[in-house]
């Protein structure tokens, strides 16, 4: 996957650009639908290297990342039938195996499963391009979006404002962990409030 490691070093070249924050606006848009890379590795370089505007930088990359979303959606619901092939051959997690997993998750509670898979390292994109295949409900698809992506970005952002550079090599170690441990203690405090109290 040499092709892969290219791609991410091109994604954080922009860092070192006057175009850092438009290329991660882009790059998160880009990666809600179609684009391989996470914006997260953009998103830390540009925040460590002006901490300052963390939060603005976070702001731009959920904002980018719900539209994209939305336009993951459009495909999925306008142009499957014609590029379907495409992107199972051609774009990573992409696979019928895992439409198959999605239309189950949506079956069960489609809030909860575009929520965690915009929180998560599950591929974001295939839910949105799903969401349209499937026509789930856009007004639900979009705050589940947006409320996942939001806390996804500025966890990350806010951390490195809060704690500088040092804190990097610990999110890129354990962010997968540390997003299922919150989506876990998440859910089962919805759980408590449902069924408990």
């Amino acid at each position: 996957m040499k092709w892969v490691r290219k791609l991410y070093d091109w994604v954080l070249h922009w860092a070192h650009t006057p175009y850092g924050t438009p290329a991660l606006g882009g790059l998160a848009a880009a990666e809600s639908s179609f684009f391989p890379i996470p914006p997260d590795p953009l998103l830390m370089a540009l925040a460590i290297s002006r901490p300052n505007r963390s939060l603005w930088y976070a702001l731009v990359c959920a904002a980018s990342s719900v539209l994209g979303g939305a336009i993951g959606y459009l495909i999925g619901w306008q142009l499957w039938s014609v590029i379907a092939d495409f992107f199972f051959n051609h774009v990573p997690g992409f696979t019928h195996e895992a439409f198959d997993f999605v239309a189950l998750k949506y079956n069960e509670n489609a809030f909860w499963a575009v929520f965690t898979a915009a929180f998560t390292p599950i591929p974001y994109k295939v839910f949105t391009i799903a969401g349209g295949v499937f026509q789930i409900n856009f007004l639900e698809f979009m705050i589940a979006s947006a409320i996942g992506r939001s806390m996804r970005f500025f966890l990350v952002a806010g951390l490195i404002w809060k704690f500088g550079e040092g804190i990097k090599g610990f999110i890129d170690k354990y962010f997968d962990w540390l997003a299922l441990a919150f989506t876990v203690l998440l859910i089962g405090g919805f759980a408590v409030i449902k069924y408990v109290l």
